[in-house]
């Protein structure tokens, strides 16, 4: 599998780890940075170098890592086709593939070991769409997507 993986200084040592276990599991991995653990950076263009790449179909999936990976999952996110998830366990790793058909990992640095990661990794990798009721559900997410990149303005107030 291609694996396209990137990160911020926060999540350099963790990048580090899985980039190791990606590759001696056999996966082709692309490194977008960043390239140290010592000089700040900004998660937003790791966390979109990284989907772009997933989205334009240079890699089957990409794996973004910052200090929490709240940050690089939501500048993943803003990148039109990405789904990107971030996960603590490999319970979430797997439902996230499963029934929101999630093109993107995100996982904090400061926040898991590598064993962990490497659990959860693993589990995404592994995951498959289900697809079934689940597809009407993505359909709307790229639905939703498409207006706000259009300019649409949607607002859904809940009865309460």
């Amino acid at each position: 599998m291609r694996i396209i993986i990137g990160s911020d200084h926060g999540g350099f040592a963790l990048k580090e780890a899985v980039k190791q276990h990606l590759i001696e599991l056999g996966h082709e991995v692309c490194d977008r940075g960043t390239h140290d653990g010592e000089t700040s950076v900004d998660y937003p263009d790791y966390g979109r170098a990284v989907a772009q790449a997933v989205v334009a179909g240079e890699h089957d999936l990409g794996i973004v890592i910052c200090g929490t990976g709240i940050g690089i999952s939501i500048a993943a996110n803003k990148v039109q086709g990405a789904r990107a998830a971030l996960c603590t366990d490999p319970y979430m790793a797997r439902m996230a593939r499963a029934h929101n058909d999630a093109n993107v990992l995100a996982l904090g640095g400061r926040v898991i070991g590598s064993g962990l990661a490497a659990d959860i990794v693993d589990a995404f990798l592994n995951g498959h769409f289900e697809g079934g009721r689940h597809v009407r559900r993505v359909a709307k997410l790229r639905s939703e997507e498409a207006g706000v990149k259009s300019g649409e303005v949607r607002l859904t107030f809940a009865d309460g």
